[in-house]
């Protein structure tokens, strides 16, 4: 059971407090605002906060908890609102705590290959900022245009350019948290390397806002690859296309994305955005993104074309090469806008699986199956490279994935395929409000009792995300 029985905590007393801290300007309980904040871009879910309230600092987020946490209020931090497991969803209601006031750039450091920023911050505007110095910061989540590095810091975000440089997790080295309690803490510090106790750090990242709110993060940071090349190659098959990913990397490339995308869902977002740019024929079932990048344009021409030559042992077709970077932006917006367009044609549920890359094409087979066994259609696409695969579901008079028991006994189905394939139930869009039924498959009770004591040590009253990941007992 959850520690909150009731909604509609939060009292004028408290209301008073909440402006005289952050402005009246700063605190929204209007109709129009509570149902904005109300929902992300999880399914179809919309669950009403009490109170918005839009903090323009750590000490104000600070005096906020320890009002909430004092009075038993529960709190939902939220970044940009396009997080897809419900993450950021205030369904117990009370005070949500937007962070888009803290949207600052605080220092690029080139002398140390680091940034500091704050958690409002667009990540693509943070990646312009570094690029601009010649710097580069990888994560790239399709959002990017959108999302909030807090939110990816929540999530431990990945994107295309996770096969080859990592994930958040691969770059955070320091971060500023309030804590439930209203205590504001440094995790660790801005170092490469550091084996000073227990990881804080890394602890936070992932955690989905449930042990502390970001306020300041600092991130490591790359000098930026001068060259790329990219490449679009489609295949008869779904499976062939997987298979083709693994090979590529045990011949010993490491592109800089390797990205699948199947064909309706190509077909979607092509009707979508009006672009005829990618040749789609009758025969293709999906298409591979390659890209490789680096400093010498020699190798990289000679890596891509060993690349496709090694394609065509798997019912390849014609490769196409972006010419130049207008081209590469046109087939990066068909990929990135993806998931918003086959949204948009009724596919409202999105899974975010991940196996060992060499279990795509058993995964693939398997996502087909089951949607015959329980009646819904899939489309596939994401991170091929990394074995992290994207499942967007459309079933009849099904918009969401916990109002249809049948739907949520097909996608315990599917996890535990996922699992005998030594995977995973989310790669990086985290477990959420609406994944955390199905933690049993992946994890014991010791597991989850072990998490839930984590929890309990950071928030011993359970307000801050309480419900999201797992229930609390």
């Amino acid at each position: 059971m959850e520690a909150f029985v009731e909604k509609g905590v939060v009292g004028i007393e408290h209301m008073h407090q909440f402006i005289d801290i952050v402005g009246e300007k700063y605190v929204l309980k209007d109709e129009g605002s509570l149902n904005e904040y109300g929902h992300d871009e999880t399914e179809n879910l919309l669950y009403l906060p009490d109170v918005v309230i839009k903090p323009g600092n750590a000490e104000e987020i600070s005096a906020i908890l320890r009002i909430c946490n004092e009075a038993r209020i529960p709190v939902t931090p939220r970044g940009a609102g396009t997080g897809l497991s419900g993450g950021a969803l205030p369904h117990l209601g009370g005070v949500l705590i937007s962070t888009e006031r803290l949207n600052s750039i605080l220092q690029i450091d080139e002398r140390n290959l680091q940034v500091t920023t704050q958690p409002g911050v667009i990540t693509e505007v943070l990646q312009d900022a570094v690029k601009e110095k010649g710097l580069f910061y990888p994560p790239d989540p399709s959002s990017r245009g959108s999302c909030f590095i807090g939110g990816n810091i929540a999530a431990n975000s990945g994107g295309p350019k996770a096969v080859k440089y990592g994930v958040v997790k691969d770059y955070v080295l320091n971060l500023q948290v309030v804590l439930p309690t209203g205590k504001i803490i440094w995790t660790g510090a801005n170092v490469l390397k550091n084996s000073t106790g227990y990881n804080l750090t890394q602890l936070m990242v992932g955690s989905e806002g449930t042990l502390g709110i970001v306020t300041a993060i600092v991130l490591r940071l790359i000098p930026l690859p001068k060259y790329e090349l990219l490449i679009l190659v489609p295949f008869k098959s779904l499976e062939k296309a997987c298979e083709a990913a693994g090979a590529i990397f045990r011949a010993g490339f490491t592109p800089s994305a390797l990205e699948l995308v199947e064909i309706e869902a190509l077909q979607i977002v092509n009707k979508m955005v009006g672009n005829s740019a990618v040749p789609l024929t009758d025969d293709t079932a999906a298409h591979l993104i390659i890209e490789v990048d680096g400093n010498n344009m020699e190798t990289l021409i000679n890596d891509i074309e060993a690349i496709s030559i090694l394609l065509t042992q798997y019912e390849a077709g014609e490769v196409y090469f972006a010419d130049d970077a207008q081209q590469k932006a046109e087939l990066w917006k068909l990929r990135r806008r993806v998931a918003e367009a086959v949204k948009l044609d009724g596919f409202t549920i999105e899974e975010d699986t991940v196996v060992p890359r060499a279990e795509l094409p058993e995964l693939i087979r398997g996502v087909k199956t089951l949607g015959k066994q329980y009646h819904f259609q899939a489309v596939c696409y994401g991170h091929a490279g990394d074995g992290n695969l994207h499942i967007r579901i459309k079933k009849s008079g099904t918009g969401n994935s916990q109002d249809d028991p049948e739907l949520v006994e097909g996608l315990r189905a599917l996890f535990a395929l996922v699992k005998r394939l030594g995977g995973t139930i989310s790669g990086e869009h985290g477990i959420g409000l609406v994944q955390k039924r199905y933690m049993d498959i992946m994890f014991g009770e010791t597991q989850l009792q072990l998490m839930r004591q984590i929890k309990k040590v950071f928030d011993p009253n359970n307000i801050l995300n309480a419900g999201k990941i797992f229930d609390s007992k």
